[in-house]
């Protein structure tokens, strides 16, 4: 089984919506690194146990983001807001080099605050 990339970011968006059993396997696995032997050995089930309970649980996470499409709305969130502070980067290099406008200046500075507020929250 292929460690998927991106199940630790789906787990973040939806863990909470799986069983308690279907989220630790998937914490254990994505991002302890445990194989499924140990993983078993911990909670006390068998290897397959475990590859069901992982499987199942990547097909719900998928299954929600497919329904839901939180984490496709977070990425394009956040290409949006570098693409802000991208363009405020360059109304603030043609004020500087052009018109020197303390207003533009203050703006970009104001948009730039907000853009990375958003991008951190």
């Amino acid at each position: 089984m292929a460690k998927n990339l991106e199940i630790p970011f789906l787990l973040d968006f939806y863990g909470e919506m799986l069983t308690e059993k279907q989220y630790e396997c998937l914490v254990y696995y994505y991002e302890d690194d445990l194989s499924l032997s140990e993983i078993a050995e911990n909670e006390g089930i068998t290897r397959q146990g475990v590859r069901d309970s992982i499987k199942r649980a990547e097909a719900q996470l998928f299954d929600m983001e497919e329904r839901l499409g939180l984490a496709k709305k977070f990425t394009e969130m956040k290409k949006g807001i570098d693409e802000i502070i991208e363009c405020a980067d360059n109304i603030n290099e043609y004020n500087l080099s052009h018109s020197l406008s303390m207003e533009i200046n203050d703006n970009v500075a104001r948009i730039k605050t907000l853009a990375s507020f958003l991008k951190e929250g």
